[in-house]
């Protein structure tokens, strides 16, 4: 009886923990995107709104993680650390496991290299970070091809909207333009010169007093 629980246990843990993984995964995908895209307003927005996303990205290695133990302790199907991270070694649909360890690799490389962010170079940062669009890739198939749920309808809708709206954000986050540093300035009103003008006999109307350039 006992092992019969253990059995079910392990495999809705797995089940479970491999579709709240993806559903993060893609979760953090659209937030970084809406960010990177302005959709909402990262100059002067509150810090908790990058915050959200690196805590998103961090909470997806947790999920895998819980993931990868179930897969551990399941006793249906054999999963050692071979079968865990070397692709094509696993005896059960090699092909399925193998992409949900490719997404597993991508997934590490990106949190890694957030976490040492300010020690990286930008452009080492970004081409990694840019990996995330694979990772998706990946982690789809492999739910689709390995996962006990791939014919449940709610599951099915759930990941044509996540893939749909991953698919526009990053075509609206590659055609929109790049502002260029040195067109972009704004400019600030100071009355320094106003009340200068002012003692030496000048206008003291005062509309609003010059401008000087803020880059």
């Amino acid at each position: 009886m006992n092992a019969v629980l253990n059995a079910k246990l392990t495999w809705y843990a797995t089940r479970a923990s491999g579709l709240v993984a993806w559903s993060i995964v893609t979760a953090s995908m659209l937030w970084g995107l809406t960010l990177s895209t302005r959709l909402v307003r990262r100059k002067g927005a509150p810090a908790w709104l990058l915050d959200l996303h690196k805590f998103l990205g961090t909470l997806s290695v947790v999920f895998v993680g819980i993931h990868l133990l179930a897969l551990w302790g399941d006793n249906y199907v054999y999963f050692g650390p071979r079968e865990l991270f070397v692709p094509m070694a696993s005896a059960w649909r090699p092909g399925a496991v193998a992409w949900g360890i490719a997404a597993t690799y991508l997934l590490a490389a990106i949190q890694l290299t957030s976490w040492a962010m300010r020690r990286l170079p930008r452009r080492v940062w970004h081409a990694v970070h840019l990996t995330s669009f694979p990772l998706f890739g990946a982690a789809t198939v492999h739910g689709f091809t390995a996962g006990a749920d791939n014919t449940n309808l709610l599951v099915q809708w759930v990941a044509l909207t996540g893939g749909l709206f991953v698919f526009f954000l990053g075509t609206f986050r590659v055609l929109s333009p790049r502002r260029r540093p040195g067109r972009a300035r704004r400019w600030r009103v100071t009355f320094r010169g106003l009340w200068t003008r002012g003692e030496q006999g000048g206008d003291r109307r005062g509309a609003a007093g010059h401008r000087e350039p803020v880059a």
